[in-house]
This record gives C-alpha cells, sequence and structure tokens, in this order.
C-alpha cells in the first residue's frame, strides 16, 4: 500500500490506519495482536489510540488499549520502527472523573497524559500526539449548535502549544493533531504555531461517512488550504453502513449485542443512535446492493478515495473484518453511484452529524 505526506510533517502514512479502540473492551490482547500483526503483513503502517481507550470509557479499561500496543511491541522487536503511531490526550473530562480532576485541560494535564502514554505504549516517542477533543466547549458527538453560555474554557490555545511545543523539544512528540474540532479551532491553532513559532498541526482527526458529510461544509476549504490532512473516522457509522442493523430500530434488544451500536448505550443516544440515521443508512445500504456492492465496500470506498481524506480509520474486532476492510481498497464507485449518492444526501443531508 502507498503512502502519503501527512499535512506539512515529514510523516507518511498509509491511506488506511488502524484504529485500536476497540481492544480491551470488544477485542482480548492475544485477538488484539493478530490484528495488528494482519494489518502490518498487509502493508497498513499508521495505527491510531488514545489514553482514554478502550471504549466504552470506563474507569477499568482506560489505558488498556495503549497497554496492549505497548506489549505488542515489546513482543516484536523492530515493530515500533515500522509503524506511525498516534495517540491522543483527552479533552476534559466531563463526565470522566478517571481521567483528570476538574473541568479543564491544562498544560500540565498534556503532559501528564503524554508522560502515561509514552509508558503505557512502552515508546520513547509518539509519532502524532492529538488533542482527542477540544478544551473549548464545542458543538461535538451529536451536539448540533455552538452555545458560548457554556463556555468554561480555562487554558487558552496558546498555552496547549506551548506545552505541545515542549513535549516536541524534548523528543517525545514529533508532530501535532487535532480532533473533533471545527474551523475556528483548526485556524487558530495554525494561526498562533506560526505567529509563535509553535508546532503546527499535522492533521484533524473528526467523522465522515455517508451518514456526516459535514466535514464537506467549511471543514474542507479550511484544512485544504492551511495543509492539514483528514483523518476519517467511523467511515461505516459505527456499524450503520455494513448492513446488519438494516431489520432493526437503533435499540432494538434483538440487534445484534456483540455489535458496539447495541453495547454503547451512550453511542445510541447519540448521532449513530437516531432513527433517522439508521433510515438514511437503509437507503445507503440498499443504494449499494442494487449496483452490485456490500454496504461496507461503497460506504470504504466512499471513503478511500476521496480528495478529502488523507487516511481513514478502520475499526474492526475480527481478522475477517480487517481483511474485508483491506480489501475494500480496489473498489472504486462509478460516476453514476457517486451521483446516486449526493441525490441521497441532499435529499436526507447528515443525519448521523
Amino acid at each position: 500500500m502507498h503512502t502519503l505526506p501527512l499535512g506539512h510533517s515529514d510523516l507518511h502514512v498509509t491511506p488506511i490506519c488502524l484504529g485500536t479502540m476497540t481492544f480491551g473492551e470488544q477485542v482480548a490482547e492475544p485477538a488484539a495482536h493478530a490484528i495488528l500483526d494482519r494489518a502490518l503483513e498487509r502493508g497498513v503502517n499508521f495505527i491510531d489510540t488514545a489514553e482514554m481507550y478502550a471504549v466504552p470509557a470506563r474507569e477499568a479499561t482506560c489505558g488498556a488499549t495503549e497497554s496492549i500496543i505497548g506489549r505488542w511491541f515489546a513482543s516484536r522487536p523492530g515493530t515500533r520502527g515500522k509503524v506511525v503511531l498516534a495517540t491522543k490526550v483527552a479533552g476534559p473530562s466531563r463526565g470522566m472523573p478517571w481521567i483528570r480532576k476538574g473541568q479543564g485541560m491544562t498544560a500540565a494535564d498534556i503532559v501528564a497524559s503524554c508522560e502515561g502514554s509514552l509508558r503505557r505504549l512502552q515508546t520513547d516517542v509518539i509519532d502524532l500526539y492529538q488533542i482527542h477533543w477540544p478544551e473549548r466547549h464545542v458543538p461535538a458527538f451529536g451536539t448540533l449548535y455552538y452555545d458560548p453560555s457554556k463556555e468554561v474554557s480555562t487554558t487558552p490555545i496558546h498555552d496547549q502549544l506551548e506545552a505541545l511545543a515542549g513535549l516536541v523539544r524534548a523528543g517525545k512528540v514529533r508532530y501535532v493533531g487535532l480532533s473533533n474540532e471545527t474551523p475556528y479551532g483548526v485556524h487558530e491553532f495554525v494561526r498562533l504555531a506560526e505567529q509563535h513559532g509553535l508546532p503546527r498541526v499535522a492533521s484533524v482527526q473528526n467523522p465522515y461517512c455517508l451518514l456526516n458529510r459535514s466535514w464537506e461544509n467549511a471543514m474542507d476549504e479550511t484544512c485544504h488550504r492551511l495543509g492539514v490532512s483528514l483523518l476519517a473516522y467511523s467511515p461505516l457509522a459505527f456499524g450503520l453502513l455494513t448492513g446488519k442493523f438494516d431489520q432493526y430500530a437503533p435499540a432494538d434488544a434483538g440487534a445484534p449485542q456483540q455489535a458496539r451500536i447495541a453495547r454503547y448505550e451512550s453511542v445510541r443516544k447519540q448521532r449513530w443512535g437516531r432513527p433517522e440515521a439508521l433510515a438514511a443508512a437503509r437507503r445507503y445500504n440498499q443504494l449499494a446492493r442494487d449496483h452490485g456492492l456490500s454496504p461496507t465496500q461503497m460506504a470504504l470506498a466512499f471513503c478511500y478515495h476521496q480528495w478529502r481524506v488523507s487516511s481513514t480509520i478502520i475499526g474492526v474486532t475480527s481478522l475477517a473484518q480487517l481483511d474485508e476492510d483491506l480489501d475494500a481498497w480496489d473498489t472504486r464507485l462509478s460516476p453514476e453511484l457517486l451521483a446516486a449518492i449526493d441525490a441521497v444526501r441532499w435529499e436526507i443531508r447528515d443525519p448521523a452529524q
């Protein structure tokens, strides 16, 4: 698989990234190591994780995913140098006091979180260190509107960049990125970095899929003009775009219980569990079948070959899922099918935004 540069950095990543938030919850450690081995064998060089994983977030599994990856590195000498490793510092805890105390994300929090990730990952350096969600109060995770009355920010963006700069100078982080960000946030991080000689963000990790194309409403222009890469997450809309939920209501007790959306009550209450999202997924899934494709093939191919996307983050729970997702790389959508996809979006817009 070919690689491409991430933003203005010298990181070269594959256009498919292995997401790992299921490791330590849905995926036991031996199976996680097998998935990591297979991804590397098939040419994937990019792995993404976070200090708060596994998901759903809870105290007992916080940090478990990084530890599983760290033990994988330790048991396979030489592997670390073959991988572009990305992890994330959690934003303000907001209901997760086991991550940190207080409502903000201070410069000291960023440094402490990085040190913890380095220990768990058993590595000396993180290639891409991302802020998981903004320290500011922004519309994210299913919230549609910005509400200035909820602003409780305590750490200016400049101070966050200074903390990240210290980690870069210390050789603990190579490049920095953002996640779940807005156009304002990206512009401000880039502006302050250029003005003060601080690390420039290489990438933004935001949701992007057939059910949520909100990236195309300003974020695409922002990041294209600023040279910031999109790492697209949830390309299969938490499983809705695989077709396996087509016959169920989102919270139906009969839905496959091993699937993420059936296990995560908080997710069902957010964007992916909306009745409108399931109805839209059924439309797209049938469109795929009508064109001789599986729903998974169409949904992934849509992300894989978008000019807006630098790398698509896939999350799997088995080797079979991994192979299916990687095999979809060879799928190309015809102009007619892309037009049909756009026609559906014009009608139903972004039900999982």
